[in-house]
């Protein structure tokens, strides 16, 4: 049972994406069957954040009080934005369906036919460069998807041949080719929007509300000094904190710039993605924003149509055109609707298109122009913080307010006295510049203890390990597509991983075959086979592929392309004498069943000249089997199969156990007469699968990677159960998943130990999944569940420290402001360690890199709380001993420090409240040390490993120095002795 949040996680590996005879891709499952069932309009269901509606977000966001609610969440989705972006979506949307809408409507009205618009006359195409077609007049036939201009053109034939492409080969594997297409017809690329500059950033860090009331404070401070004692002292107090403010305000702009950045650059990597074209005949992997005009591109499950184009040929093709129309209806593509959009999901089927149209002359171009992609993704962790820290600022107000009313009340009653001892209030003798000096400073302190109290650090915390596990992990070879799969991937109890690629090698070859009747002694070598029972497999293989063999043109090696089972069969029919190239052109197909995941198999019809029909199947050895009545033997006869059923059932069987997989390829032929003539009847035809000739069985060989082993042993120590997903036979599976090490014995052969792949669907998962695992390698599945910790973990860490300072700031000021009327720790200092806890701590502590203790844990569950037992121990137990020590200093400071006989009363007090911010900041430094290991005695193992850390540190200790021992009133702080600076490292190093 899974206890992980079940918003949808879903991990993939690269391979076994096309057609191969997998049926699952690496996930995670994220299935918990003991919850209660979920309202998926509750704001308030963490369950369901992955796809939340803006409503049920802004429902959320209004449930509570938060302060500073524009700074507070400034790192998750613009709602606003969000819903112009819808808007601007439906608008495009709109336009283009107008525009088909007119098309239509004007073209049925026609009695004839015309060329580009007229009935009557044909309007000549001016050419684009050196292409016999103009730009506008094939991008408004894409965009319009207009029938009549596609006919006139010659259909796709001839756009192919006015853009000088070959349908075949497609264009020239040549750089020139490539540049003079892109000159003429664009690139695939379409302006981005430009994100927010810095100064956007300036401009938001300051809308905090606190920081707001801190300035106008600082503004009246500095007014008020300046007028009682001169330029020269008075603007120490307002410049301070004005100055304090801009700090606080710069960095958090700063911090906001950089991670804005660092999210431009994933989002530019998660778009580049990688697919196949022809070129030259041959098959290359080129970036999406190298497709060009003119070039044929392969379709199969689960491709993203990267451009507009003309459907060339297909096979049970449908796509899922949502993301443009808007409707999550499946449309199917034949020659009657032969146009694809940019953008759009292939939802089944195999086919191949000519591109007519790239970038910003698609409306998808035209869509992702015109809006920005917004990286604020609300993270249920983040929902989880957010509450946490509204209910800690809700505190903080409470407490500030609290010790605003004391301190206003213990000076207009007298009772509150300046540092030389000297009532501060007395009726009727202090000047009203003086008493709104002195309230401008007690409302000073009470808006910084809010500034400390509120955790604003946590939004930022969150956002700042998100972004640095999602870089780490994109070395680790893993492509994150969710930001919040970073997190979830740590509560992980299952992981779901294909076989092919990600537990074994995907080095696949042929290495067992029966054939004839009987098994071959070299599983490549024709001599003892019949040349009519080679031509059968030959034609069977060439045809029923969606791989390819090229021939490069100055002799060089054969390039076999196409997915790993498809490269292994072509490779050896090659080797048995299939000419590829020959076969396809003297034969053609009419019909096509694409492999299918539920029936695992594939067929075609070849009409070979005007009169012969042959029918291929290819597929699972033990399914095709079944469908068989006869095979050919060793002299191209054909002999019932009745009597060697059991023969070749037993051989499957050897070769399972064996770790190999099975494919049977076989055929049988077909009356011309019972084929159906017309191109709709025949789209609809089933292929006739019964009364098969079985022809060969051939045992695939792909090894178990090394190092997969022990991966699985990693993941089932920290409590991660690995399933195996394969559309294998079962004995196929069983063999790996022992190699592997996912079971232990046979009797763990089951169900769901082993999940048969008509369970689960390939290829589609790819497009579904939020983390992509780019090297198809098992162990980068134990390394992304490490970093899913390590972001848990070091959140805590954070709340930890975060914590810890708020407590022992809160209490000891608040208690100082009861009992003497001021407080030790002034504005400018507070804001300081504000500066020190939200910004640099989250830093220092979000970058911390994951462990091996991690995978010694158990997977955290969804409900369990955010503050474990632990952290609550450490939490009470250092912040008991800050206040205590801060407070022994507070009320007994100056006996203790040897200054009660000092003659500057004002100095020594200034002397003490220095120790105590000094002190103070000194715990802070080393809580950040016991914050790195909450359950762990030493807090210094692997400090070296994290440099940030140390210079993070390093730099806070310096910038301390320098504040106590240079900047001396303009920090309300007096230079303190090296013992003194001793004591406070000591008391911050015993803590």
């Amino acid at each position: 049972m899974s206890t992980t949040s079940s918003n949808g996680l879903l991990l993939t590996s690269m391979s076994g994406r096309h057609d191969d005879m997998e049926a699952g891709s690496a996930r995670t499952d994220h299935s918990d069957h003991e919850e209660l069932e979920h309202d998926p309009d509750d704001p308030f269901d963490l369950d369901n954040t992955k796809n939340a509606s803006a409503a049920s977000l802004r429902r959320w966001r209004q449930a509570a009080l938060v302060l500073n609610a524009s700074r507070r969440f400034r790192y998750t989705l613009d709602l606003n934005k969000e819903e112009h972006y819808e808007n601007r979506r439906r608008m495009i949307r709109a336009h283009a369906q107008v525009i088909r809408a007119a098309l239509l409507f004007k073209l049925a009205g026609e009695q004839q036919i015309g060329a580009f618009g007229s009935s009557s006359s044909t309007t000549p195409a001016t050419s684009a460069g050196n292409f016999d077609i103009d730009l506008e007049k094939l991008v408004s036939m894409t965009r319009n998807q207009n029938m009549s201009n596609l006919q006139q053109l010659g259909g796709v034939k001839g756009v192919a041949e006015k853009l000088k492409s070959n349908l075949e080969q497609g264009i020239e594997e040549d750089e020139k080719e490539v540049t003079d297409r892109k000159n003429a017809f664009g690139s695939n690329t379409y302006p981005k929007k430009k994100g927010k500059s810095f100064y956007m950033f300036l401009w938001e860090a300051w809308q905090d509300l606190t920081l707001i009331i801190l300035i106008i404070a600082a503004v009246t401070s500095l007014a008020l000094g300046i007028k009682t004692e001169g330029l020269k002292e008075g603007w120490l107090d307002g410049g301070s904190i004005a100055f304090a403010v801009l700090l606080v305000i710069m960095v958090t702009a700063v911090s906001d710039y950089r991670q804005s950045l660092q999210f431009q650059n994933l989002n530019d990597e998660k778009r580049n993605i990688q697919l196949e074209v022809m070129r030259g005949g041959r098959t290359v992997k080129i970036s999406i924003y190298d497709v060009v005009v003119g070039d044929v591109i392969p379709l199969r499950i689960g491709d993203q149509v990267p451009a507009d184009g003309v459907l060339i040929s297909g096979h049970s093709l449908a796509i899922d055109e949502s993301s443009m129309t808007g409707e999550s209806k499946i449309v199917n593509k034949d020659q009657k609707s032969p146009f694809l959009m940019s953008g759009c999901k292939v939802a089944d089927g195999v086919g191949s298109m000519l591109v007519t149209g790239v970038g910003i002359n698609t409306e998808w171009g035209l869509l992702m122009a015109s809006i920005s992609e917004d990286t604020g993704e609300e993270t249920p962790l983040q929902v989880r913080l957010n509450g946490l820290a509204t209910f800690i600022g809700i505190v903080g107000l409470t407490v500030a307010l609290v010790v605003l009313v004391a301190l206003l009340v213990r000076y207009f009653t007298g009772t509150s006295q300046d540092s030389n001892g000297a009532t501060q209030f007395i009726k009727g003798t202090t000047s009203i510049s003086d008493i709104v000096d002195d309230c401008v400073k007690i409302f000073t302190i009470a808006v910084t203890i809010v500034v400390v109290a509120v955790p604003e650090g946590l939004p930022l915390a969150v956002t700042l390990t998100l972004a640095y596990s999602m870089r780490k992990m994109m070395a680790d070879k893993a492509l994150v597509r969710r930001l919040s799969a970073c997190e979830t991937m740590g509560s992980a109890t299952t992981i779901c991983s294909d076989k092919t690629g990600t537990l074994t090698l995907n080095q696949m070859t042929v290495v067992e075959t029966y054939a004839g009747g009987s098994k071959m002694d070299v599983a490549d070598n024709p001599s003892g086979l019949h040349p009519k029972l080679v031509a059968l497999i030959s034609e069977g293989v060439a045809q029923n592929t969606t791989g390819n063999i090229f021939h490069p043109k100055d002799g060089g090696e054969v390039e076999i392309s196409g997915s790993p089972t498809e490269k292994a069969i072509l490779s050896w029919a090659y080797k048995l004498g299939m000419k590829f190239d020959t076969i396809r052109s003297e034969s053609a197909i009419i019909h096509a069943f694409p492999f299918n995941s539920e029936k695992k198999r594939g067929g075609v019809a070849v009409l070979r000249g005007d009169s012969e029909v042959f029918i291929h199947w290819k597929g699972a050895a033990e399914i095709v089997l079944a469908c068989c009545t006869q095979f050919m033997d060793s002299s191209g006869t054909l002999q019932p199969i009745d009597n060697q059923k059991e023969f070749f059932r037993l051989a499957i069987d050897a070769m399972a156990k064996n770790s190999l997989r099975c494919v049977a390829i076989a055929c049988r032929t077909q009356e011309l007469n019972k084929v159906p003539k017309e191109q709709e009847d025949l789209d609809k035809w089933d292929l006739p699968e019964d009364e098969l000739t079985l022809l060969a069985i051939v045992g695939i060989k792909d090894p178990c990677r090394p190092g997969v082993r022990e991966a699985v042993r990693i993941c089932t120590s920290a409590g991660v159960k690995v399933r195996m997903v394969t559309g294998d036979n079962l004995q196929t599976a069983k063999a790996i998943a022992l190699e592997c090490g996912i079971l232990s014995s046979d009797t763990e052969a089951v169900e769901p130990t082993i999940i048969e792949g008509k369970v689960f669907r390939t290829e589609v998962a790819k497009e579904s999944s939020d983390i992509i695992i780019l090297d198809d390698n098992f162990a980068s599945v134990v390394k992304v569940v490490r970093w899913g910790r390590s972001v848990y973990a070091n959140i805590q860490k954070f709340i930890q420290f975060q914590l810890t300072v708020n407590v022992a700031a809160l209490i000891i000021n608040v208690v100082a402001a009861m009992s003497s009327g001021d407080v030790p720790l002034k504005a400018v200092q507070l804001l300081w360690v504000n500066l020190i806890m939200d910004t640099l701590g989250a830093l220092a502590l979000a970058t911390e890199p994951p462990t091996d203790h991690l995978m010694h844990r158990t997977p955290v569950g969804r409900r369990e709380p955010l503050i474990t037992n632990i952290m609550w121990r450490n939490l009470l137990v250092q912040s008991l001993y800050q206040v205590a020590v801060l407070l022994v200093l507070n009320f007994a400071g100056l006996s203790v420090l040897g200054l009660k006989q000092d003659s500057d009363h004002a100095h020594a007090v200034e002397v003490k409240n220095t120790m105590i911010f000094n002190a103070f900041v000194m715990c802070q430094i080393f809580n950040e040390f016991n914050a790195r290991k909450p359950d762990e005695m030493n807090v210094f193992s692997g400090v070296t490993k994290n440099p940030l850390f140390i210079a993070i540190v390093g730099v806070t200790f310096v910038l301390q120095i320098l504040i106590v021992t240079f900047l001396g009133e303009f920090a309300h702080t007096v230079p303190l002795s090296w013992q003194l600076w001793l004591a406070s490292i000591v008391i911050g190093l015993v803590r």
